[in-house]
């Protein structure tokens, strides 16, 4: 019986050249099962056929799932800024998050997210974290796993935050005036914006230490699935630890002088 459960939900899906993988399936399959929960496609001037695929998925249920043309290409961070900001701007979400368009992450994990919300007035975002846990079918390269694992201690060093996976593809955030001012202005970095968001909430709430910790909340997946084709590299992670620094400099920096 489909879901009813309230407050409703809106997820971004940017989509970059995903009209040979796109799982236009799962998405009907989860929209008809879940009432509560929408999804804004948005496709970010990818060059092959994502426009028609997302433009026919779309026209099947336009009441849930709706599209976000965006030309030219202009880079995963700015398709989620304006794709989320677009979310809140229309006032019918409770919640607003984003979600990778291979499936990485099962879309049945959302709900998961939006209960934590729900149960716990104190959180502010969710974020998804790929840890390999006995019992929980997450599988990632070992290569990427272990830059990952360099990468996360030097952003919370760089932060002084205890995260343990910032990049993960599946995150859902509180609607909130604050968070539309986290949006406001374009990210710095095209592919490290979930760390620019950290940093945005950290200059926002400086000092208090408190807030950030018991407003951050990550849940180790259950399952998790490296698929072929993503868009990161191994040599992505030179520039994005560039873009630590470039973070750090624009916000953390300042506050601590």
């Amino acid at each position: 019986m489909p879901s009813t459960t309230q407050p409703s939900c809106t997820i971004v899906v940017p989509c970059y050249n995903e009209g040979a993988r796109l799982k236009s399936g799962n998405f009907l399959e989860f929209v008809l099962g879940h009432q509560n929960i929408q999804f804004l496609f948005v496709n970010d001037g990818s060059t092959d056929n994502t426009l028609a695929v997302l433009n026919t998925l779309c026209a099947q249920s336009p009441e849930r799932m709706q599209l976000l043309d965006l030309q030219p290409n202009g880079g995963k961070a700015e398709a989620v800024r304006k794709g989320m900001l677009s979310a809140l701007e229309s006032g019918e979400a409770a919640y607003v998050g984003f979600w990778d368009a291979d499936l990485a992450t099962p879309l049945e994990t959302i709900p998961e997210f939006a209960a934590l919300l729900d149960g716990n007035a104190h959180l502010q975002m969710i974020f998804g974290a790929r840890i390999r846990l006995l019992g929980r079918q997450v599988h990632r390269r070992a290569i990427r796993h272990y830059l990952g694992r360099c990468f996360a201690s030097v952003v919370s060093i760089a932060l002084r935050l205890p995260i343990y996976d910032t990049q993960c593809g599946a995150k859902l955030f509180r609607a909130t005036p604050e968070l539309e001012q986290v949006l406001r202005d374009p990210f710095l970095s095209r592919w490290i914006f979930d760390v620019e968001i950290l940093a945005r909430y950290i200059a926002l709430h400086y000092g208090d230490n408190t807030f950030l910790i018991e407003s951050i909340y990550e849940l180790p997946l259950k399952q998790w699935e490296d698929v072929a084709g993503s868009k990161v590299h191994p040599s992505d992670f030179l520039k994005a630890t560039f873009d630590i620094w470039r973070i750090y400099q624009t916000y953390i920096a300042p506050l601590r002088k």
